[in-house]
């Protein structure tokens, strides 16, 4: 594999993705040319564009940006998510330049430095932020690629140096071995991407493999997982644990419990169970890479959160609206226990768009039981992304199997009107298709915002 050392230009086909456009800012930062496509405009692209990185939205074939015609210096980053059938990636392939997906690039990134990968098929964006936020608040030489637009920074990279880095190990299409790391957690193993593995076992003992890539000392592992480590968890018997815990003027209040003694009176901003494990998760790994533990306190409570990840659209006295990027059945659940903590008095709408064909097909029983806990549910049709339509796998399929009384199915454009007529003070949307588009078209039109 050759290194970045002679590379001076960077295109991204699909430049437009989370991790891609992280990406193409830190290279753009380093001093590299760097350009690419992708399908539509959008906020991010716009972003892009704006700090001097061109994008345009045409398969320009053989007509390669001018600038990037020279092979040797050149890399040639892509997504999976583009097909093998689009016409730049053909190109490139059959001029012999270096072509290398987003994972492989990160791997390149972290091989010499030090590096802490974040893992897990749920609470990966928030507990990579949570620890880049952490290292860069204390003053560590960071930079973190972030699966997520964090409120701290208004993106998806925090750069503060270059000595050590913080990544999202993903396992889809197993991209997390291509990593070096030296310190790793894994937050969740739960069965997701059954479209690459044949099986749970398979994405597990995936998961396996990725953490044999340290020494057990240098792993931190949800409590109960199966792999050895430094165990987290809340209220248990956990090597780094949170207990005394209170919820105090719409913030956790609580203990650590690590190997070595404790820190007291810690404060959280995020709600539910699960963001307090990834915070837990985030200072076990930030003391393990050395940082000043007294000063884990002000650096916690300064973190203000992910885009999409329960956040608050509009808060008012008569409407609460809040929006999720939950596309598991697990994730479901835990954005239901924490709008059941924070509003526990309120009845609660939950409108839902059931991302890929193949996840809502796999987990059908799972999302109708987590769905059927909210006191009202709209669903949207499924979210195709990448997949064709399988027989059978319908939204009207996931209606039908779901046990509450009050659950309707709406087209995108009843959207609005939906929510304006609904009884519920508390309305949550969830998913990780164009419903995050969808919420911000909504929000402007309650809020009279242009």
């Amino acid at each position: 594999m050759r290194s970045l050392d002679n590379i001076s230009n960077i295109y991204f086909v699909g430049i437009g993705g989370i991790g891609m456009s992280a990406l193409a800012v830190y290279f753009h930062n380093e001093g590299n040319r760097v350009a690419g496509y992708d399908k539509t405009p959008s906020d991010i692209t716009r972003d892009l564009e704006s700090s001097g990185i061109a994008i345009h939205y045409e398969d320009n074939g053989s007509n390669v940006v001018e600038g990037f015609e020279s092979i040797d210096d050149t890399l040639i980053v892509y997504t999976p998510a583009v097909p093998d059938s689009f016409g730049e990636l053909q190109y490139f392939r059959k001029s012999g330049y270096n072509i290398k997906k987003r994972a492989e690039v990160l791997g390149l990134i972290t091989r010499g430095i030090y590096s802490l990968a974040v893992a897990g098929t749920h609470g990966k964006t928030t507990t990579s932020s949570i620890l880049g936020h952490l290292l860069a608040a204390t003053g560590a030489p960071v930079t973190a690629f972030v699966g997520g637009i964090t409120n701290n920074y208004n993106g998806n990279l925090i750069q503060k140096g270059n000595e050590v880095v913080v990544v999202e190990a993903d396992e889809f299409d197993r991209s997390f071995l291509q990593l070096k790391p030296n310190l790793i957690c894994i937050t969740s193993m739960d069965a997701d991407h059954l479209d690459i593995y044949a099986s749970e076992d398979e994405l597990i003992s995936t998961f396996q493999e990725f953490g044999l890539l340290v020494p057990s000392k240098n792993r931190f592992i949800k409590n109960g997982l199966p792999l050895e480590g430094n165990t987290v968890g809340i209220e248990d018997a956990s090597d780094y644990c949170a207990q005394n815990i209170q919820v105090q003027d719409g913030q956790y209040v609580f203990d650590l419990k690590y190997p070595e003694g404790e820190l007291i009176g810690l404060r959280s901003n995020l709600p539910g169970r699960h963001n307090l494990f990834n915070a837990i998760t985030a200072l076990a790994m930030a003391m393990a890479y050395g940082t000043e533990k007294e000063q884990l306190h002000a650096a916690l409570l300064s973190y203000t959160g992910v885009n999409r990840r329960f956040t608050y659209r509009v808060k008012r006295t008569d409407l609460v609206l809040i929006d999720d990027y939950a596309h598991h059945p697990t994730e479901i659940a835990a954005v239901h226990q924490s709008v059941r903590e924070m509003y526990p008095k309120e009845e609660v709408m939950a409108i839902f768009q059931p991302h890929l064909f193949s996840r809502t097909k796999d987990f059908m029983e799972d999302f109708a039981r987590e769905l059927s806990g909210f006191d009202e549910v709209v669903l949207l049709d499924i979210y195709p992304a990448r997949e064709l339509p399988i027989s059978g796998v319908t939204s009207n399929v996931l209606l039908s199997k779901m046990t509450l009384s009050r659950k309707q199915i709406i087209a995108k454009e009843q959207l609005y009107n939906t929510v304006s007529a609904a009884t519920q003070k508390i309305i949550v949307m969830m998913g990780a298709g164009d419903i995050g588009v969808e919420i911000l078209k909504v929000t402007r039109k309650l809020t009279g915002e242009n």
